[in-house]
Formats: structure tokens, C-alpha cells, sequence
């Protein structure tokens, strides 16, 4: 090692004086580079300099330039906040395959309809497979420009020569800056990439949408500081053998930072989702054990969703545990609670659980449903049809309550349901819809039994 070397991680900017193999502040492996010795801050007085615009009372700052234009498209409308600000950057990540590049060929078509030109740069297909699939969805306009370039400078020029007023960049990951050395898709070329983007952004004041790529583990891939340059961060979320697409927003400077969208990806191209609850819940004519329905808040939207479960005996030494769409840790800890405060013995069951239509839910708001689907399995006795629960469970087996359980209900009661349990003290029900208030395990199973 070098005297006075330090080294720093290209994702996070964390310092150390040796080299390490993995960041121990952003977790990435091999993002060390070599610096030179810190430069030792001087002391010293700054002499004050001309503003570039002086300083004016809060209420007297125009704010009409910086109102959210929409996109055309309703769903997305709803993630963003209201639309595209001007001057925004977004970055939209999701698995390859998942919809991400349909989606923003509508998005562009839509803003050429109906805003201003826009200007779609692609860097992983060539200008002509872009023009296939947009002729296949009909997203074909005038106003609307397609260039295949994967050089920085070149989108430049393509933006000053077009003059679009959005501009979308397919991907960031293939995109690369000739004054930066280092591979497209390297930490130290997105990170210049996105600079350079980002601040064409707010030169212009023209929103710029970046396609992302993201990891095995689903985050977003590159340089942490990439979600930090940017204003809106969007996840893309789908599983393969569904037709449904969710965007959700984790962060956003514009707007709520946990809103979905939903979508239907068909063959004529990507459908937003206004009313999506019906698409989580089975239909079936005859009550089926097993299954409970109940109410989750993505957001501000309340969707109702069908949890389902299968206890069976089993000959295996060590009982098999699955779980789709839940989060694994709370159905373990949910089972627990039911063998310590419900006395159901599952210790020698297979135990399965799901969500259906690929819904994936985590808030602790769905544990009194889960409780109800396996008691009623482990029963083999189907729960009411128009019945839906909502709460949390504790470890000593008290439904807690939840957020906003009344909208949750209203949701229920527009959707035909006329039965609800609920925590202890969820405020007044909406009309339409019985509600039965249980404050623990015993008492939810009990009152489930009479309300079939």
C-alpha cells in the first residue's frame, strides 16, 4: 500500500485507508478504487458572491412551471404523483422481460398525442425492433422521435436537434460517457451517465425518464448514489406467468413514496388497471377451505385480496413449509401463535400458503386473514363466502389494529361483502358491510365459526 493511498467505494463514497474486498456501508463487493493522499481542508474565509438570483418571499415563487404535466397514462399518473415535473428525473427498474420498454412506448406515444414531441433513445435494440413493437402496440406518432445511440454525447445532440419535451433513455446501464473511463454499466460510467442526465434535466427543465436494470435480489443495480441522483424511483414489479404488472414507488421528492399502479400486459400492448381488487380473488361457486379473503393498502389504494392455505398430514420426518406471495417470516410467526394461543397442533403438517393472481402482500394487516385460511383448512371447514377480516396478530395472540381500516371496508362493501372482523376500536363502518370486533386468536376463530 501506498503512503497516504486511501481507497473509496464508487457506489457509496465510503473511505478507508486499505483496500477491502466488500463495502461494509453499502454491502457491494469490489467497488474499491485506488485515491490519492485527502487533501487537508484549509481554513479560511469565503468572500460572499453575486447570487444569480436574489432571494424572494416563499409565496411569490412561481410555481405553474413546475406543475406535474400528465402522461396519458392514468396508472402511472398515479405513481408519479400527478404526472412528469418538469425537470424531473425518473428511474424506472425491473427485472428484464417484466414490461418496462412497452410501457415507456406508451408513455411517449401518449405525451406525442397529447403534450409535445417526445424523444425515446434506446441503447439495447436497434431503432427498427423498437419501431416493430411500437407498430405492434400502436404506439406510432409523428411527434414521436427514436434514436438507437449509446453514446452520452450523442443523446445531447439528438435532444438539442429534436427539442422534445420528455426524454426517455432505454437503458442507463448501456449508456456511456466519452469522458469517463470504464465499461457502459460500470459503477463509474452510470454514475457520470446519470450526472450528465440529470442535470440536462434541470437545465432545460425537461423530465427525463432512465430505464434501469436491477440485481438477483431485486434491487436497483449500479452505484447506490444512482437512486440519490435521481427525483422519482419506480419499481417495476411482474411475475412471468401473469399477465399483471405493478409499478411502485419508492421514492418520490413529488408525491407519496408508496403508491402502485397496476397494470395488464396483452398482446396489443400494456392496459393500465383502474379497479384491480377482482383479480386477486378466486371465483369459484361453492365455499372452498382453505381461503380467506381480506383488504391490504398499497398506498392509498385498498385491494382485496385472497389468502389461501393447506395443512396436511405428512409421513417426512421434517414437515415441508411453502410460501408464495406472503412474507415467510409472518407466516412462520403466525403458525407459532397458533399452536402456543389457538391450540391447533402443526407441528407434524405440511403447511402451504398463498396469494392469488401473483398478489404479493407484507403488511401485517393480512395476519387475520392467514389465521382464518389455516384454521379453516386444518378444520377442512370453509369460511362465508362474504367474509372478510383485517388485523394484525401479536405474538400473545391480540388483533392489533391497523391503519385505515375504514376505507379498507368501504372497498369490501362496494365488492358485495357483508361481514368484517376487525380490531377493537377501527372507528365507525361504512354502510352496507356487519362488523364483528375480535381482540384476540380464540375470539376471531369463534366468531368466524358463527358467521358462516
Amino acid at each position: 500500500m501506498k503512503k497516504g493511498t486511501t481507497y473509496r467505494c464508487g457506489s457509496c463514497g465510503y473511505e478507508a485507508a486499505k483496500w477491502l474486498g466488500r463495502c461494509p456501508e453499502c454491502q457491494e463487493w469490489g467497488s474499491f478504487e485506488e485515491r490519492g493522499a485527502p487533501a487537508k481542508p484549509a481554513i479560511q474565509r469565503v468572500a460572499a458572491g453575486a447570487p444569480s438570483a436574489p432571494a424572494r418571499p416563499i409565496g411569490e415563487v412561481d410555481v405553474e412551471a413546475a406543475r406535474a404535466r400528465r402522461t396519458g397514462v392514468p396508472e402511472l399518473d398515479r405513481v408519479l404523483g400527478g404526472g412528469l415535473v418538469p425537470g424531473a428525473v425518473v428511474l424506472l427498474a425491473g427485472e428484464p422481460g417484466v414490461g418496462k420498454s412497452t410501457l415507456l412506448l406508451e408513455v411517449a406515444y401518449q405525451w406525442a398525442k397529447t403534450v409535445d414531441r417526445s424523444l425515446y433513445v434506446t441503447g439495447e435494440e436497434s431503432a427498427g425492433q423498437v419501431r416493430l413493437r411500437a407498430e405492434r402496440t400502436g404506439n406510432v406518432h409523428d411527434r414521436m422521435y427514436l434514436a438507437a445511440e449509446s453514446d452520452l454525447a450523442a443523446i445531447l445532440g439528438h435532444v438539442d436537434d429534436v427539442k422534445p419535451g420528455v426524454l426517455i433513455v432505454d437503458s442507463v446501464q448501456t449508456m456511456a460517457s466519452p469522458q469517463v473511463d470504464g465499461s457502459p454499466g460500470g459503477v463509474t460510467q452510470v454514475r457520470a451517465v446519470t450526472s450528465g442526465l440529470v442535470a440536462l434535466a434541470k437545465e432545460r427543465g425537461l423530465p427525463v425518464v432512465l430505464v434501469g436494470h436491477v440485481t438477483k435480489d431485486g434491487t436497483v443495480a449500479g452505484p447506490r448514489v444512482l437512486e440519490h441522483l435521481v427525483d422519482v424511483v419506480l419499481q417495476f414489479e411482474g411475475d412471468k406467468h401473469s399477465t399483471l404488472r405493478m409499478v411502485r414507488g419508492i421514492k418520490n421528492r413529488f408525491g407519496a413514496a408508496d403508491e402502485i399502479g397496476c397494470f395488464e400486459l396483452q398482446e396489443e400492448g400494456i392496459v393500465g388497471v383502474p379497479d384491480p381488487s377482482g383479480l386477486f380473488i378466486s371465483r369459484t361457486e361453492e365455499a372452498v377451505s382453505g381461503t380467506a379473503i381480506t383488504v391490504s393498502l398499497e398506498g392509498k389504494r385498498p385491494l382485496l385480496g385472497e389468502v389461501q392455505a393447506l395443512v396436511s398430514s405428512t409421513s417426512a420426518p421434517q414437515p415441508r413449509r411453502a410460501v408464495s406471495g406472503l412474507d415467510s417470516s409472518r407466516v412462520a410467526m403466525v403458525l407459532a401463535v397458533l399452536e402456543k394461543r389457538g391450540g391447533l397442533k402443526l407441528g407434524d403438517k405440511d403447511v402451504y400458503a398463498a396469494t392469488v393472481g401473483g398478489m404479493k402482500i407484507t403488511e401485517p394487516g393480512i395476519d387475520l386473514a392467514l389465521v382464518l385460511a389455516l384454521t379453516s383448512s386444518f378444520e377442512d371447514v370453509a369460511l362465508s363466502p362474504r367474509l372478510v377480516s383485517v388485523g394484525e396478530v401479536g405474538l400473545a395472540g391480540e388483533i392489533r389494529r391497523v391503519p385505515s381500516v375504514g376505507r379498507r371496508l368501504a372497498e369490501a362493501a362496494r365488492l358485495g361483502f357483508t361481514h368484517a372482523l376487525v380490531p377493537p376500536d377501527s372507528g365507525k363502518p361504512p354502510a352496507g358491510i356487519r362488523v364483528l370486533e375480535v381482540s384476540n386468536v380464540a375470539d376471531a376463530l369463534n366468531a368466524a365459526s358463527h358467521a358462516r
